[in-house]
């Protein structure tokens, strides 16, 4: 297949593009300046505008591409960036799409638990209804900005995705150096769930998402064990075989992270239904073969 990818220097994209290339795909990576390879096509998200000619032939586009939420404190400024890089990325890539005489066959774009909001201790799937606040606003928008595909008849996919776990980078990327040096420890109370994915995880789950014709709409792109919080530090004590006595107060980081804190504080207790129902088939279910994955 000739697959194009955004966000293909990002942590999931990086994988995503090795693990197609090594089965023989052609992946076309679009990228905001001038192309420096033969497989690099140019786009600009903040003015919508995609060089389509690099996207003839496409079968499939997996969009990834976006201001990572976690990266900065949550002000005007970067709320706005946020939005802009997902809102109007994802809609340049929908009409570009659109208006191919010959569309790919499927759109796989990136969204985020966060569209379900603090569901406390209920699981929830891909049914249930969005929840209040930044980023459940912010997801719905982000999901919504890719009609213009849809009614283009593109199978579209929504992978709405949890806390990667990866030592490369993302969120526990960040989290890694502090266990190894004894410094991790819960957040919070930490009763709040952590949805989690391993990365291998995600990316197997991306190439399923693209090979199994009746998967469209939301997709919880999540391992089917959410654990909490507090479960998390100890697992990541046993993996790395570390002492995680230290606590971070809730009021020590809503100090921190300001607005953000309500993210890393609240609890999301996402279910795969979607993926498990197509018959995916998880490697790293459990958050300790995870942590373990990750370290491999």
């Amino acid at each position: 297949m000739r697959i194009a990818v955004t966000g293909s220097s990002g942590l999931i994209g990086t994988a995503l593009v090795r693990s197609l290339r090594e089965d023989g795909h052609q992946v076309v990576r679009l990228v905001r300046r001038p192309p420096r390879a033969e497989d690099e096509v140019e786009w600009d998200p903040q003015r919508q505008w995609v060089d389509t000619a690099g996207l003839t032939g496409c079968e499939a586009v997996v969009h990834l591409a976006g201001a990572g939420v976690g990266d900065r404190r949550w002000t005007d400024a970067y709320k706005k960036e946020i939005r802009d890089s997902r809102v109007l990325g994802t809609a340049a890539i929908a009409e570009a799409i659109a208006s191919l005489d010959a569309p790919p066959r499927v759109l796989v774009s990136g969204s985020a638990v966060g569209f379900y909001g603090d569901t406390g201790e209920r699981a929830v799937d891909e049914s249930a209804p969005p929840g209040h606040g930044f980023l459940p606003d912010l997801c719905q928008e982000w999901e919504e900005a890719a009609a213009a595909a849809q009614e283009a008849g593109v199978r579209t996919v929504f992978a709405r995705t949890g806390l990667v776990i990866s030592a490369e980078g993302g969120a526990w990327g960040r989290l890694f150096p502090l266990f190894k040096l004894g410094l991790g420890g819960r957040m919070g109370s930490g009763r709040q769930y952590w949805s989690f994915i391993a990365l291998r995880d995600h990316v197997a789950a991306l190439r399923h998402v693209l090979d199994t014709p009746e998967l469209t709409g939301p997709v919880n792109f999540t391992a089917p064990n959410p654990v909490t919080n507090r479960e998390i530090t100890a697992a990541m004590g046993r993996v790395l075989r570390r002492p995680t006595l230290l606590t971070v107060p809730a009021p020590a980081l809503r100090i921190a992270l300001g607005e953000m804190s309500g993210d890393v504080l609240g609890s999301v207790r996402a279910i795969p239904r979607r993926l498990l129902d197509s018959g995916f088939s998880f490697a790293c279910p459990h958050v300790d073969e995870a942590i373990k994955a990750a370290l491999t």
